[in-house]
């Protein structure tokens, strides 16, 4: 009597603990990540603990059997969630020495109520796996059966470890035939009269989330079934463990949702209209992204171009290029007849500065191409402009940029008293090459 009030207590105090998660999880989902139901399917070996099957000598595994199981879960916050689950099983023990032969297989159907706490919103970002632990009572229905016959014998279990058609202590015993089981569980045992039972599960594992829908899971729980008949004895607490392996799926919309987390803040229709360089023209029908301010743009957002020369209006300083005409840089029509001469030029002293002036630069070196440029301008009568962007290097105003010059340059990079930069020193050297 005694144990039954306590058992008693022991289920009011669960109850009211299962009422009161399921409270707390509605009062968080008012501040928490919203979920969408899932549903999970998965299989189950299950292993029994009770008086059958604790006198043997025989691999445990021996008697696992499977269960198949249905769970749907609502999660409410970032932790705990309500799952209802669903199984159909089998139980199964057998001993196997001298003091007990007993066996059953129970058919089960069990239905559980869980309280689930699940891990994997509590880190910073996504983990792939992440643990949950669960908690809950459930509801057991069972019918047991004995393998006690094989076809109309029935077994008998001899001092011997044998098995026989006829009881050991028979008047004719000594006619009794060895037989072995058939391993098929045709009688059904009384179990008491009773084949329901509370059920208290307890347990945890694993999910392993792939994508933002899927979600495998493996875990383990420890069922304390609240009666002793399972097994048709009534000696010893009836329990079995469960290990579980389910694929879980939640029905939340796809990743490109408005209705995802982490873009309930931001506002689509004025990400749709973005205009970075400030041009007038948003990013999506932009087709030159980065325009200077002040620079005037057509209605694809590039700078104006008058001329068509491919120079913009704002570096272009030749504003009516005639058309067709190749131009430089700032636009400017350039005499094909003049680059292709001083292309001539170029090429012949191409081989030269590449063995001479990358491979081992010298100051002589520098002076010899300056000596020789000279000689052929005075013979040519021919003569360079000097680039502005380059001008500042000429600092005799001759006109002409010579090997000392080259030098001087050279040194206000390094000492940072000039604005050259890498890129315009190349240009200088090039120039001085070209001139």
């Amino acid at each position: 009597m005694t144990t039954n009030l306590n058992m008693k207590k022991f289920l009011t105090v669960l109850f009211f603990l299962l009422i009161s998660s399921i409270s707390f999880c509605q009062e968080a989902e008012q501040t928490d990540d919203k979920h969408k139901p899932s549903v999970m399917l998965g299989v189950s070996g299950l292993k029994f603990s009770g008086y059958v099957g604790s006198n043997s000598d025989l691999n445990p595994l021996l008697d696992a059997r499977l269960g198949y199981f249905l769970a749907i879960e609502q999660r409410f916050g970032k932790v705990l969630g309500v799952e209802l689950t669903g199984m159909i099983g089998k139980l199964a023990g057998t001993d196997n020495s001298s003091v007990s032969h007993l066996n059953f297989e129970s058919k089960i159907f069990q239905g559980n109520l869980m309280i689930t706490a699940n891990f994997d919103k509590v880190f910073k970002e996504d983990p792939l796996v992440s643990p949950f632990i669960n908690v809950g009572i459930g509801f057991m229905s069972y019918t047991s059966y004995g393998d006690i016959l094989r076809g109309s014998d029935t077994l008998h279990y001899w001092k011997d470890g044998s098995i026989r058609d006829l009881d050991e202590n028979a008047p004719n015993a000594g006619v009794a035939a060895v037989i072995k089981r058939d391993y098929t569980y045709e009688t059904k045992l009384k179990t008491n009269g009773e084949n329901s039972t509370l059920v208290i599960p307890v347990g945890g594992g694993l999910n392993f989330h792939f994508g933002r829908k899927w979600t495998a899971s493996v875990g383990a729980n420890y069922n304390i079934c609240m009666t002793q008949w399972i097994d048709n004895t009534g000696k010893s607490p009836n329990r079995y463990l469960a290990a579980n392996v389910g694929i879980q799926y939640e029905f939340k919309k796809g990743a490109n949702s408005n209705s995802d987390a982490r873009y309930n803040n931001v506002n689509f229709a004025d990400v749709d209209h973005l205009d970075a360089d400030k041009d007038g023209i948003p990013d999506d029908k932009d087709d030159c992204h980065g325009t200077l301010a002040g620079v005037k743009v057509d209605k694809r957002g590039c700078a104006l171009d008058g001329d068509a020369d491919g120079v913009p209006d704002y570096l272009d300083k030749e504003a009516n290029t005639k058309k067709g005409s190749k131009v430089d840089g700032f636009g400017v029509t350039v005499n094909e007849e003049e680059m292709a001469k001083h292309q001539l030029e170029w090429d012949s002293l191409a081989p030269e500065r590449s063995k001479e002036f990358n491979v081992a630069p010298s100051m002589e070196y520098l002076k010899k191409i300056e000596e020789d440029a000279k000689k052929v301008r005075a013979a040519n009568n021919t003569s360079s402009k000097i680039p502005a962007d380059l001008q500042a290097a000429d600092f005799n105003k001759d006109g002409y940029i010579s090997a000392d010059e080259i030098t001087k340059t050279i040194d206000a990079f390094f000492d940072g008293s000039s604005d050259f930069t890498v890129e315009k020193l190349n240009r200088l050297i090039d120039y001085f090459f070209e001139q």
